[in-house]
Formats: structure tokens, C-alpha cells, sequence
């Protein structure tokens, strides 16, 4: 970085439902211990889920005004209205992922217009980092809400199970808004027979398989889900190994799949076939196969329930025809016509809420922003190892060249 950074700014966020920080109030302390000479300012929200005092009470300066600011920090997509020319923004854009054959596949913020945020972007000369592509060489990402995003989507969609069977369903999360307290209301629930699978073997998935261990649900394998049946609720997962092989039928290579992702189609139909609920906790790319095809849903008889916590609208799992809000995490599908219905009989349950963490948003929040701490600022405000660079999608008004089909995309019809 050639420019010398003497200030940092947090934004406040610009979407309605959204309380989540960067950074917490007492990972400031933390920073200005690393950089004694760093002054980090905070724009004021009634909507954050730390209050603004907490953030002055560890040495952050609230200020309305972040134009002194070289570097701000922010969560989700920023309004183009607001964006300060010739700053460098680290936010989650969502983009990386569009080309003009994936334009309907893209997460973030719902009416975000992504061509008028680069745009915008690029004509006020802005340097963007998206943290979802802040990676270590191997491809692992340093830092996301994942975890919480796995907790938070297992938690709904047991929600859901207990709303669409007459139970008593529990408390919402964002209501209870505490981690432990979500815990122990799960841990009193009895569940009744069923099979539910998973997808998935990141971060997302093993929030979903730490909340589960909280539960009466049993771990199977997915020879035995297939195999045999149980008078108690079971669930097994499939690695990305297990529910997608080649169309040769070579060998599974992680490595192969992950650059190669057309070769391989998915193999999840009889696990499907066998389900009452799945939840997808898989990362996709929208290269990759989808985990099951419109026409094969009316062959899962048993599938009342779908938790899409991947949920990439029209991506991997393609119930998820729109994504959902907190407040109304729930829609239904009519099966036949593949259409939203208010039918809730025989209909499909969708859960798809696109921003989980914010359910658990100080907890989240406290996470993320360690990721930040320790595996992001020291690298912008030092020396980089590549990271960052790999990271960062515009500089002085240009995509990089990695991120250069990107032009063709903003200037696609």
C-alpha cells in the first residue's frame, strides 16, 4: 500500500436489517495497541448492535464525517450515494461471482443494483477489497460469518420443522439475540423421527453440525441414512466428495473440482429421495452442478422442509427462488409449478434469510472482526503476502486483471 494510512473509519451499514459490525467495540483496544498511532473513527447507528458508547469507551472517535479516513471497514454492500471518492473500502460487494451467465446467482443485499455499486465504484476511484476473497495459497478464506450463518440457518430450519408440524416453535434468534440462550432453548426440544440432510464441509457447515450436538438428532453415516430406518431423528452429512462425482467417474480431486467444476454433476438423488429436510451448507459456485434439478423435485416425496443457508438465489439448490428477510424467513413452493403459493399444505418449505449472522449479531460480529484484527489490517497497513492484492477488485477507476470480466459484465444489457 503507497499511500500511508492514518486513519481507519467503520461505516454505518446502509441496509435497514442489518446490526452488524466489522469490528467490535474492544477489538479498537486491540488495534491501537498494534498501531499505537492509528486513529480509528466510527460513524454513529441507532442500528448497530453496539451501542456507540462502547466504541468511545475503547478509544474509537465518533464522527458523522469519514472523508479523513483512508481505510473503512463496512459489512455489506455500501450505497453508491454515500461512497467517498479515492478511499479504499473493505466490504463484502457480492460481485466477484457475476458474469453475464450468472447474473441471477448473485447474494447481497436484495434490490442492490451490482452494476450501478461497480460502476459508482469505478467512477469515484475507489480501491475495493471484498473479504470473501481475503485467501490463504490453498484457497481457505481468512475470515467470514459462516459459522454463524451454519448456527443461525440449522436453528431456523428446526424452527421451521416444529412450525409446519403444530409443535411449539421457539424463540426466534434475533429475539433472543445471545448464543448460549439459543443453545439451551434447542436442548429442551424432544424432535420426533425424522432424516435430515446436510451438504457441506467449511465453516458454514460446521456451524451447522456444532448447534446440532445440542440436540436429540444423531449423526449417521450416509450409507446407513440409505440403508436403514430409526425411530429416532438422525442426520448425515455429505462432504463435497460425497455429493458430487465426476461425469467420467474418475477419482474425486477437491483440487480438480474446484477449477474445474463443469466436469462434475451431482449425486445427492437417493439421499434426497430419503430426506424430510435438507439443509444446504455447501459453498457453490455457479459453475458448479446444481445439487438437484426442478424436474427431480416431485421424486423427493418425503422433502416438506429445505434450509437454504448457501443461499444463492436460482444457484445450487433451486427452491431458492428469492431469498428471505429475518422478520419473514419463510416462503412455500407448489412443487408441480415450481411457484411461490400461499398453500401451505403439500407445499415446500423454503427457509432462505441471505443474512443469518445478523440473527446473532454481537456474537458474529466479535468473530469476524479477530478475522480483521489479525489476519486483514496488518497486511493492508504493512506488508502484504499477496492476500490483500488478491483480494482487491478496483484501484484508480480499473478492475484488476483478475477481476477484469467483470467490465464485461457492468457492460452487459
Amino acid at each position: 500500500m503507497t499511500q500511508k494510512i492514518e486513519s481507519i473509519g467503520i461505516i454505518k451499514e446502509s441496509r435497514n436489517d442489518e446490526s452488524r459490525a466489522p469490528i467490535a467495540p474492544e477489538q479498537i483496544k486491540e488495534i491501537k495497541n498494534k498501531f499505537p498511532d492509528l486513529n480509528i473513527y466510527v460513524e454513529p447507528s441507532n442500528k448497530r448492535s453496539f451501542k456507540n458508547e462502547e466504541y468511545v469507551q475503547n478509544g474509537g472517535i465518533l464522527s458523522d464525517n469519514l472523508d479523513h479516513c483512508e481505510l473503512i471497514f463496512g459489512v455489506k454492500e455500501v450505497d453508491v450515494n454515500i461512497l467517498i471518492p479515492n478511499k479504499t473500502y473493505v466490504f463484502f460487494s457480492h460481485t466477484y461471482k457475476l458474469n453475464k451467465e450468472t447474473l441471477s446467482n448473485a447474494q447481497g443485499t436484495p434490490g442492490m443494483d451490482k452494476k450501478e455499486l461497480l460502476r459508482a465504484i469505478l467512477n469515484k476511484k475507489i480501491k475495493l477489497i471484498d473479504y470473501e476473497n481475503i485467501r490463504a495459497t490453498n484457497g481457505s478464506r481468512y475470515l467470514g460469518f459462516g459459522r454463524f450463518a451454519g448456527i443461525v440457518g440449522c436453528y431456523n430450519t428446526l424452527n421451521l420443522f416444529l412450525l409446519q408440524n403444530n409443535f411449539q416453535p421457539l424463540a426466534r434468534a434475533f429475539k433472543i439475540n445471545n448464543y448460549e440462550r439459543l443453545i439451551k432453548n434447542l436442548s429442551e426440544v424432544r424432535f420426533p423421527n425424522f432424516k435430515m440432510l446436510i451438504t457441506g464441509d467449511g465453516r458454514v457447515n460446521r456451524g451447522v453440525q456444532e448447534i446440532l450436538k445440542y440436540t436429540n438428532i444423531k449423526k449417521i453415516t450416509p450409507k446407513d441414512f440409505l440403508d436403514k430406518k430409526f425411530d429416532y431423528p438422525v442426520f448425515c452429512n455429505l462432504d463435497t466428495k460425497d455429493y458430487v462425482m465426476h461425469k467420467e467417474n474418475k477419482k474425486f480431486e477437491l483440487v480438480h473440482f474446484i477449477n474445474c467444476p463443469k466436469e462434475y454433476q451431482s449425486k445427492t438423488f437417493e439421499h434426497l429421495k430419503e430426506s424430510d429436510i435438507y439443509i444446504s451448507a455447501h459453498y457453490w459456485d455457479p459453475s458448479s452442478p446444481k445439487i438437484f434439478t426442478k424436474n427431480q423435485i416431485t421424486d423427493f416425496t418425503k422433502l416438506k422442509i429445505i434450509g437454504d443457508v448457501t443461499c444463492d438465489v436460482d444457484g445450487s439448490v433451486p427452491s431458492t427462488i428469492k431469498s428471505t428477510t429475518i422478520e419473514h424467513p419463510n416462503f412455500y413452493i407448489n412443487k408441480d409449478t415450481f411457484e411461490e403459493t400461499s398453500e401451505i399444505q403439500n407445499a415446500l418449505a423454503v427457509m432462505a434469510v441471505d443474512n443469518l449472522p445478523s440473527e446473532l449479531p454481537r456474537d458474529s460480529s466479535r468473530e469476524f472482526g479477530n478475522g480483521i484484527v489479525n489476519e486483514v489490517i496488518p497486511f493492508i497497513l504493512g506488508i502484504d503476502d499477496g492476500r490483500i492484492l488478491n483480494a482487491t477488485i478496483t484501484e484508480d477507476g480499473r478492475f484488476l486483471d483478475k477481476y477484469s470480466y467483470l467490465k464485461d459484465y457492468i457492460d452487459s444489457k
